[in-house]
């Protein structure tokens, strides 16, 4: 979900940016076949011999970290009740969208002055670490710490893999190598929430942290031999303080405001809300002039992205705790409403793929919102009316299905709309704004989650209203998106 992809797409927390990502020709020297003792084959492919365990370890990295990103969604409910961690549970998820913000400036910049080898390093020991501290938790508060670091890590992760291949790889298999990243979202989008639910029924929640550990470990084995072929050589590109500090400061911003569930009365919307306009503030270096005024074309484009986000998310976020809580379902089950979504995204990308053509961005973009919207209004009305959670499992399927009609659209629209100069910093503003807009939707939850004292039906049915909300104002911005 959540650089930009999920399907093609998506979220990202999910998502990885092109932040860092420099023009010029790269300083590190290129691996060719011929530098693993075969010789310069033309047709030799991402998992030929030169290229195998590189590719095998950086996608199974890519799908390690949707994995957890979308696993936790099924997994947070019962965490949450063992640990009495309602107030907190908006922040468990906004908390690693908001600061993995500032890991992917960092890891962009770090990589552009002396390559990718000390940036992922760094990036996937904070993953790992911050795993590890949610595996072993014994409270709420920590488990929160360590999504924060292990969401800085994957934050960076993703953004030093993306230079990774620039280095790695020759030009003609880029393609090759982003399209099996996106098919290690797709796949922990289909199996995931499922595979946490059993997960967590049988050996117990930690081992959905805990056995990412594993697996990550395993994955950087394949990964550091020909990491040890790359010189760490320092260039002239300069660390960017601003925009590193600007991340920071929306990210902090963020998470104030997913806090304020710890206070109550007035003092819960005037943290909220006070501190979603700090953030609004700091953003504005970080997109492209006009975004946040909606200006028509990419400006409109990149805001329209963070809203849609934020109605996405914040609705998914709730819905297995909506069906487990209120539903009694078991995590597995309630699981399936993101896996059918998953398999609803993946196959309308693929169609936007084939017929891309036939379709305007502008048609496509609000035929997204449209089904994203009424997916969240069928969910809302099934809170409010008590119906049966078939309802809204089945309801969500129209999620997945919008999201996949209109994420593909708005990437491909940024980058037609973009020249060699900006492609990466518009790259990456589409990435910020897909992250902070889904954690500052969170956020807002969590104010709701408070003034109703949730969890309960009506806590539930405030933050699916604020979603819906939330879909309607992208609904009628989604003509902005005509340049």
């Amino acid at each position: 979900m959540s650089g930009a992809d999920r399907g093609s797409e998506r979220a990202g927390a999910r998502s990885p940016s092109l932040e860092g990502v420099s023009s010029e020709p790269s300083t590190q020297q290129q691996i060719e076949p011929g530098d693993s003792g075969e010789s310069g084959d033309a047709a030799a492919g991402i998992l030929s011999r030169p290229y195998r365990w590189v590719t095998i370890g950086m996608l199974t990295l890519i799908l390690l970290s949707a994995f957890e990103a979308l696993a936790v969604t099924t997994v947070m409910p019962t965490i949450s009740a063992q640990f009495d961690g309602a107030s907190l549970y908006a922040i468990a998820f906004s908390g690693p969208l908001a600061i993995g913000v500032v890991g992917m400036v960092v890891a962009g910049n770090w990589a552009d002055r002396s390559g990718p080898k000390r940036a992922l390093f760094v990036s996937v020991a904070c993953f790992v670490g911050g795993l590890i501290v949610a595996g072993f938790a014994v409270n709420m508060e920590l488990l929160v710490l360590g999504r924060l670091v292990s969401g800085l890590g994957g934050g960076g992760l993703t953004v030093a893999l993306y230079v990774l291949v620039a280095r790695v790889y020759p030009e003609r298999l880029h393609a090759g190598v982003f399209a099996g990243f996106a098919a290690s979202w797709v796949v922990p989008s289909l199996v995931g929430p499922l595979v946490a639910g059993v997960v967590a029924e049988t050996v117990g929640w930690r081992w959905v942290f805990l056995g990412v550990v594993v697996l990550a470990v395993l994955a950087m084995v394949m990964v550091v031999p020909v990491m040890r072929r790359f010189e760490t050589t320092s260039t002239a590109v300069a660390w960017n303080p601003a925009r590193i500090l600007w991340s920071a400061v929306a990210a902090a911003a963020v998470l104030a405001a997913s806090l304020s569930g710890q206070f109550t009365g007035p003092a819960v919307w005037m943290i909220a809300v006070g501190s979603i306009a700090v953030a609004t503030v700091a953003l504005r270096p970080l997109l492209p002039a006009g975004a946040l005024r909606a200006r028509h074309g990419l400006p409109g484009i990149i805001l329209l992205r963070g809203i849609v986000s934020g109605s996405f998310v914040a609705a998914e976020t709730y819905l297995p705790y909506f069906l487990t809580s209120q539903h009694a379902l078991s995590p597995a089950l309630a699981g399936l409403a993101l896996s059918f979504a998953g398999l609803a995204w993946a196959a309308a990308s693929g169609l936007q793929g084939k017929y891309s053509e036939r379709i305007s961005d502008v048609a496509s973009i609000r035929i997204g919102v449209v089904l994203v919207t009424v997916a969240i209004v069928l969910v809302l009305t099934a809170s409010l009316l008590d119906l049966s959670p078939v309802v809204s499992i089945g309801a969500w399927l129209f999620a997945g299905a919008g999201m996949g009609t209109m994420y593909p659209r708005m990437s491909m629209a940024t980058l037609r709309l973009s020249t060699p100069l900006n492609q990466g910093f518009n790259s990456s503003a589409l990435t910020i704004a897909d992250s902070i807009g889904a954690a500052a939707a969170l956020a807002l939850t969590a104010a709701v989650f408070s003034s109703f004292a949730g969890p309960s039906a009506w806590a539930f049915t405030g933050c699916f209203a604020l979603a819906a909300v939330l879909g309607v104002v992208a609904l009628v911005l989604s003509g902005r998106a005509r340049s």
